[in-house]
């Protein structure tokens, strides 16, 4: 079973509009790395909660015939009196009760994992060492270093592995253990019965303690490998980072290979003259680099983009349809339609900058919003100051000329951008 019936509001802006599992990584989203490492240890059949967002998991995955698997799915919310889907999660664990009750998927040990991380486990060994301690549930952990036990649900054993206790995210001179929680869990079908019906209730916070108290065979297993969480929008840049950097060894990158360190998709035009490109940077179908732009690794731009000549784009990710606007730096950034977010967590909205860094590549008005405001602004100040109105007046046409000038110049450079052999080379490929 998937877990995908969270919100994800620590990861907004990215889930405003998809869903946590749905967050691409490598142009793919994170649910399907795990449906194919899943399908790869011979699981197939794949039930999946589902709630904020649900259509866009159903419209991607389907019935799941093309991953090889076999994918259901159970819906948590309602429609209300006015005909609206309302999503309201019931819980990890309430999710599990509710899937059992329709149709008895836990009859059988049942694999449990979160849909918000890259993993690359063992699957047939965790399932070895569970039935090998007769486990009735059993926690996948990883290691990670007591200064950064506050990030993570801390789990504390026994020697022999047997769980204790748990630690939400303790602070590092409380840590007892430095075991973190993967999110990753075993099933027994006999535990099913532990969880109430019909009510919200968390496989954390309030099915483990239960377990614990009533003395259930629960062992946590200390395993050692690739486990990297999309916990909030800060691990969303840092997790770009390494997968672009090849720390995942069983993800590849999409695309041609042009260059060292430089894969493009179809249709991509890049003017070479004065560009300078670092990889590791993948640059999507569609999109237009034009002279004299710097693009430095690890960078992923997304289909349809356009970078503008003399703009900076600095080990950030872009998604799809982004325009960066000439000579304009964009460093360590996700910029994901109409919000930017900086590698510390601080978001803005496009209509905060005054610049007017990036934009909507499909938006070709030749007046951007940031001086539409601005121009707004100053007819208002006209209305309500007289004495300065005529001034005003002629300073905003001036700056709206100017910007218009500026939007065309730059609307229209792509198409007529010259073709030198290189860019024919990439055409080719």
């Amino acid at each position: 079973m998937i877990l995908a019936a969270g919100k994800g509001t620590r990861v907004q802006p990215l889930t405003y509009e998809l869903p946590k599992p749905m967050i691409p990584i490598l142009g793919k989203p994170v649910m399907e790395y795990l449906v194919e490492h899943l399908v790869k240890y011979g699981i197939r059949d794949i039930m999946v909660n589902v709630s904020y967002l649900h259509q866009k998991i159903e419209d991607y995955f389907g019935e799941g015939q093309r991953f090889g698997a076999q994918i259901g799915y159970s819906f948590e919310g309602y429609v209300n009196e006015e005909g609206e889907v309302v999503p309201r999660a019931v819980g990890s664990a309430g999710g599990m009760k509710k899937i059992q009750e329709s149709g008895g998927f836990f009859d059988e040990t049942t694999l449990v994992i979160c849909g918000d991380a890259l993993i690359d486990l063992d699957i047939k060994s965790a399932l070895f060492e569970h039935r090998k301690k007769g486990a009735k549930v059993s926690i996948i952990t990883k290691e990670v270093p007591r200064e950064k036990s506050s990030d993570y649900g801390m789990v504390v054993t026994d020697d022999d592995g047997r769980v204790l206790s748990f630690q939400e995210k303790p602070k590092p001179q409380d840590a007892m253990s430095t075991a973190a929680s993967t999110g990753i869990y075993i099933f027994e079908p006999e535990v099913l019965d532990l969880i109430p019906s019909g009510v919200e209730f968390d496989i954390g916070s309030q099915l483990f303690p239960l377990l614990v108290e009533k003395e259930i065979p629960f062992y946590a297993q200390k395993r050692f490998f690739n486990w990297i969480d999309i916990g909030n929008v800060k691990d969303y840049w840092a997790v770009s980072q390494s997968v672009l950097n090849g720390e995942m060894a069983h993800m590849t990158m999409p695309g041609t290979q042009i260059d060292d360190g430089i894969w493009v998709g179809l249709n991509t035009h890049i003017d070479w003259d004065g560009t300078t490109i670092e990889g590791p940077v993948y640059i999507g179908s569609g999109c237009t680099v034009e002279a004299g732009s710097t693009i430095i690794g690890p960078t992923w731009i997304g289909h349809g983009s356009q970078i503008c000549s003399g703009s900076e784009v600095v080990r950030s990710v872009l998604f799809e349809y982004t325009r960066v606007s000439p000579e304009s730096t964009m460093e360590e950034l996700v910029v994901c339609r109409n919000y930017c977010v900086s590698r510390e967590g601080e978001m803005r909205h496009v209509s905060e900058c005054e610049d007017d860094h990036w934009r909507d590549a499909r938006d070709r008005r030749s007046v951007t919003r940031s001086s539409k405001a601005s121009a707004d602004g100053s007819v208002k100040n006209q209305v309500q100051d007289e004495a300065k109105g005529a001034a005003r007046n002629a300073a905003t046409k001036d700056a709206v000329t100017k910007d218009a000038a500026k939007g065309a110049a730059a609307g229209s450079s792509a198409p007529n951008m010259p073709v030198n052999e290189r860019s024919r080379a990439i055409g080719a490929v």
